[in-house]
């Protein structure tokens, strides 16, 4: 079937300048920008959440670790270390809050000479509202 020149000429002119303009390329851009918006705050609050599951994890096994090591030896530990030293922990706790395993507060019993118990050093509220460092 034979084509018009007209006809050629309009598909030509089509070919040359098919492609997006700036106002579609700017529409899917602003579309784009508008979901990432939405998706930050859900990906943020999963991410604190992870934190502070790890973080009362850590709690829980090393508040078990001092009071299994005051069962055996009749003492608490007088460092985090010794519990690692003893077996009681494979290392040192972490805390996921701060991103270190050196900032805790430890709670000391002077009558016992030792760590009677441990917290979070973070004075940042939780997404519950407490404080890390009241768990």
């Amino acid at each position: 079937m034979m084509c018009s020149p007209a006809f050629r000429a309009v598909q030509n002119r089509r070919r040359k300048h098919s492609g997006f303009t700036l106002i579609e390329l700017l529409v899917v851009l602003t579309m784009i920008a508008l979901m990432a918006s939405l998706a930050a705050p859900v990906v943020y609050k999963s991410v604190v959440r992870a934190k502070e599951s790890a973080l009362k994890e850590t709690l829980q096994i090393s508040r078990l670790a001092l009071d299994d090591f005051y069962t055996d030896k009749g003492r608490y530990p007088s460092t985090l270390s010794e519990l690692v030293e003893e077996k009681y922990l494979r290392s040192e706790p972490y805390d996921p809050v701060i991103e270190s395993s050196t900032q805790w507060v430890l709670e000391r019993s002077y009558e016992r000479q030792g760590i009677i118990d441990i917290s979070s050093a973070s004075n940042e509220a939780a997404l519950d509202g407490s404080l890390y460092s009241e768990w």
